[in-house]
């Protein structure tokens, strides 16, 4: 609710501290759109731009980016950010506009309907002591596609009987740190009375560095 009021300057000091592995993000739930996880997947977007311009050995590649809509959720048609839109001139030179990542989803649902969550990287530590899959009995529900970075891991996939599903839990790895994002939780419903939902959060603080 109050996302806003966080300065961006606090967002990317706590960027900094990532970057140089002083700390690891665990964004939990609706912190998709908190400031530091915002200011993080922005770092990670810029990071993938630096590493496909230096792929690409072209020199004259000027960068523009568009800082995403903010708080208000994609559309379904919207073009999933971030992304990169490059443009050429008649003179040779080269511009790459990076739109940033809108961190947010097309649907959710606060109807306290079931989900079930599934591992999908049995080898990763967050997913130690945890079964192959388990039910999440009252949950809100967030649909797909999660406009954020490619994540180095996909860890958990969730689903929900009407079709819907979300990747849940994902790791980034930024500068020396790592960011961990993981899907359930809310204000409202147990999730975080549920053992699995306390296992994984308890394995990721103390993990540590989380996106190897």
């Amino acid at each position: 609710m109050r996302n806003r009021e966080v300065p961006i300057e606090v967002g990317r000091a706590i960027v900094e501290r990532i970057k140089e592995g002083k700390l690891s993000l665990i964004a939990l739930h609706s912190a998709h759109w908190s400031t530091p996880f915002v200011a993080a997947m922005n770092e990670r977007a810029r990071v993938d731009l630096e590493k496909n311009r230096h792929a690409s050995e072209r020199k004259n590649i000027s960068i523009e980016v568009v800082p995403a809509r903010l708080y208000v959720a994609p559309r379904r048609d919207e073009r999933i950010t971030p992304y990169i839109e490059p443009r050429k001139y008649p003179d040779g030179g080269e511009r790459w506009v990076l739109h940033e990542p809108n961190c947010c989803f097309p649907a959710y649902r606060g109807d306290g309907k079931p989900s079930r969550l599934f591992v999908v990287d049995r080898a990763h530590a967050f997913a130690s002591g945890v079964p192959d899959s388990f039910e999440i009995a009252q949950t809100e529900m967030y649909d797909e596609p999660f406009h954020v970075p490619e994540p180095d891991r996909v860890i958990f996939e969730e689903r929900w009987a009407t079709g819907e599903w979300f990747r849940s839990g994902m790791t980034w790895r930024i500068g020396a740190g790592s960011v961990f994002y993981f899907r359930p939780g809310h204000e409202t419903y147990p999730v975080y009375k549920d053992l699995n939902v306390l296992k994984i959060i308890t394995n990721a603080a103390r993990v540590g560095r989380i996106g190897s």
